[in-house]
Formats: C-alpha cells, structure tokens, sequence
C-alpha cells in the first residue's frame, strides 16, 4: 500500500523536482500547430492542461463517459466519495500533485502506516514479539535476495534460490509471503512470480507523507479539465501517421491534427485494440511486450455498524492462501463511516475478478468473520472494481517484468516521427505506477511539442 514502505532492495533518496520542463518566460513559435490528446486519465489532462495554456488548439479523445481515467472516484453513496482508482499523493514534498492540490484548495488527510494491527491466520492478534521476528526474518532474507538477483530470474525464483529461504519453517514462509504480498505485489501490482528479481523496484519517490482525498482523487481531474475541449466515449480504433500529420479514427468520427499524445495503458497497449499505422517501431514493440500490466483491486463494504477498532488505520491479516485479503484499510478513520476498503493484487485479484460480486463479498466476509467472529453484520453495499476486465485500461498500473527497467520505459515513451508522442505512467522513467508519474510524462511529452 504505502510505496517503498518496508523496501530495501535498492537505495531510495527523497526527490525535489520541477513539474515542467518550460518557464513562463519561453516562447514558442508553432502555437498554430493542432495537437489530439488519446485519453483524459491524468497524462492526457496534464499535457493538454500544458498545451492550451500556452496557446494551443488541443482537442482530447476519451473514450468512456467520464473523464479521468484510472483516477475513478464513485460517489455512489452520496455521503462518502470513494476512489476506486488511485487513491494516494505518495510523497507531498516536491509532489507536483500537492502543487495541483493547493491550487483546487482540495483536502487532504494523512495516512500514518504505522497505524496498523496485524491478525495472525487464526484472527488472534499479533503482539509485538511476534511481528518483530517476523519482521526480522524478512531482513535477513531481503539481504540474501540482494545478493542472489541476477539478470533473467524473476523475485519469486531469486527468493526460493536462496539458502534462507531454505531454512525457514513453513509458517516462517507463510509469514514472510504475507509482508512480501503487501509491501511489493501490493505496490507494484504484479506478482513475484513476474516482476524481475533485478529492477522491480528501478524508481525513484518523493519524501514526506502519503494523502487521500476524503471527497475524491478525482477533484484534482476536474480542475486540471478546465475549459479542455474533451469530447467523452470516442473510443479510439486507428492512429495513422505521416510528414503530413495524424488521423485518428473512432467509433464515431475521424480527427486530424498535426500532432497527437497517445497516452493508452500498457494493458491497451498490449491488447492491440488501437492499431497503428504504419506499426510501431520495433524497438516501442518490445517494450510493450517486456513491461507489465499489473492488477491492484479494491472491494468497499459499507457495514450497518463499526465493529472493528476504528482508531486503527490498516488492518493486516496473514492468509492461509497466499494474497487473499491481507490488507485493509480503515475508511471509518478517515470518514467516521461504517467502511472497510479490501486490496487484493497480482494472482489472487486475477482469479477473482471472474467471479460475481456477492462470491467476491462472500470470501471477503469469510475473512473478516475469521478475524471479527460470526456475529458481525453482513454488509449493507459494496463497491468493487475490476481493472482487467476494463476495456479501456486491461490493468491497474505498470511493473518491470523480466528485462525491463527506466530504459524499456523511456524508450515506449520517445516521439515516434515527432507525430506521434506518448505519455501515461509506465512511460515515466523516474515515477512509474503512480499518478505523479502520470501527470508528469503528460507534462514531458507536451513541453517536447513546444520546443519543436
């Protein structure tokens, strides 16, 4: 849940940095150029939102009926805005999305991870001896995975390949998968058994606090839409480029303009629903088969009543199966509201995902019946998402499948014929996964339009 919060895989330093790559004080002298942005998520907004500030005629190309892409908030119960998307600023110092924030005026809350409780596979409690060597078990095998990582393994193997793992017992692996599952698959998105041993966590992080925004991540979408010209359920089918320009064919219409910002997830990208004429290089090809698109899906229930503690932000429970519902979080803390959030990612959320809502809620139920007894109420509603099956993303966010790293990612997000330019998170060397990184590659590949 909270980026890098028990990783030490590499070496993280806090980062200041600027959110654009031009001043007020640059001129710019093809301001008659058109530019088609594919995608209103938060690298479309933030490159348009770039773009029309400076004098040019940009038209975005979404193709669901609403704006903000992966940024999903669902105000299905009027009382609590939910975010079924993003959820966090990771990291408010030098943030460019705290930025953003302050200027909406939207509010914030802080997220303390520290704040947690930890229930053991039978729903007893664990105390502060139990997680310590729990804890302690995981150093020593992350030092020993450090060194075991190699080129072409993915975690799982560099993990299993090493003598520590070897020696622990088999709830001493039980524990550790449960740490591993919610400081990596958690957020990264893939599993360990896909993410390269070697670069899974190749990013750098802001320093400060992790927020949430109780009425909304999608507030920060509305007010960098603005007066956009965003034309909603155009979904796009062809991009066709040239020395003369770009034609983007829709289900709907055909648009033209001398540029265009592609910013489709990897899951689309992967999927070929969009077609490109003449094909992508080769080199943009392969960089779509190496990253991953990986899966992070939430469940809400809303519960007739608190029963859990509510002074405890995240609940953790250690599960038998690996992945299944070891993670919650505490909306009653942030909303004083009867809410639990669910997180499941990588296997266990894939498996699930085909199933129906009430067997979803039902083996959610299961778990917290483990933890909280028999007696507790049924929820009253629920609100769950399913990134995979969504035709306009296919996935939650990116991850470094084997052989990928910041170079694979730089090399999806160069200008094509400086017709096509791209954009979206898993084009950000630096900040991919997450919603700063987003925003910025839109900003990049915008400021890259300017200078031409």
């Amino acid at each position: 849940m909270k980026r890098r919060e028990f990783l030490s895989l590499s070496a993280f330093m806090a980062v200041a940095a600027a959110c654009n790559d031009l001043t007020d004080n640059d001129k710019f002298e093809n301001t008659s150029d058109t530019v088609l942005v594919i995608g209103a998520g938060m690298a479309g907004l933030g490159a348009a939102r770039q773009l029309r500030d400076k004098g040019y005629t940009v038209k975005v190309l979404e193709g669901r009926d609403r704006i903000g892409g992966r940024i999903w908030t669902s105000r299905f119960w009027p009382d609590t805005p939910v975010d079924l998307g993003a959820s966090w600023i990771h990291g408010v110092k030098g943030n460019p999305l705290t930025k953003l924030a302050n200027e909406a005026g939207v509010t914030r809350i802080e997220t303390n991870y520290d704040n947690d409780i930890l229930y053991k596979t039978n729903g007893e409690v664990a105390n502060a001896k139990f997680r310590s060597r729990m804890q302690r078990l995981f150093d020593q095998l992350v030092k020993a995975v450090s060194r075991q990582a190699e080129d072409g393994m993915t975690l799982r193997e560099s993990i299993e390949a090493t003598p520590a793992w070897a020696e622990l017992s088999a709830q001493e692996k039980q524990q550790i998968m449960h740490i591993i599952n919610v400081t990596v698959e958690h957020e990264f998105a893939g599993g360990i058994g896909e993410m390269s041993a070697v670069n899974f966590d190749d990013s750098e992080i802001f320093g400060g606090k992790d927020v949430l925004f109780p009425d909304g991540y999608a507030r920060i979408t509305e007010y960098l839409s603005r007066d956009l010209d965003i034309q909603l359920e155009q979904i796009v089918e062809a991009v066709t480029y040239g020395d003369d320009g770009v034609t983007i064919k829709t289900n709907q219409d055909l648009f033209t303009a001398d540029r265009v910002i592609v910013t489709l997830p990897i899951g689309v990208l992967k999927n070929g629903t969009v077609k490109f004429n003449p094909p992508l290089p080769a080199e943009k090809q392969r960089a779509i088969i190496t990253i991953g698109a990986g899966l992070l899906d939430k469940l809400f229930l809303r519960f007739p009543k608190i029963f859990w503690n509510e002074k405890v932000e995240i609940l953790d429970w250690i599960s038998e199966k690996h992945g299944r519902w070891n993670e919650w979080l505490n909306i009653a803390f942030y909303t004083g509201k009867p809410i639990l959030l669910g997180f499941n990612a990588a296997d266990y959320a894939r498996q699930i995902e085909s199933w129906s809502d009430r067997e979803i809620v039902a083996d959610a139920m299961r778990v917290l019946r483990t933890i909280y007894g028999n007696d507790i109420p049924n929820p009253e509603s629920w609100q769950l998402s399913r990134w995979r099956l969504d035709p306009f993303a296919f996935c939650s966010y990116s991850f470094n499948g084997i052989g990928a790293s910041a170079d694979t990612r730089n090399t999806l997000g160069k200008p094509v014929v400086n017709r096509l330019f791209f954009a979206g998170e898993a084009t950000s060397e630096d900040y991919p996964a997450t919603v700063h990184g987003a925003y910025l590659s839109g900003v990049h590949a915008a400021s890259t339009i300017m200078k031409l």
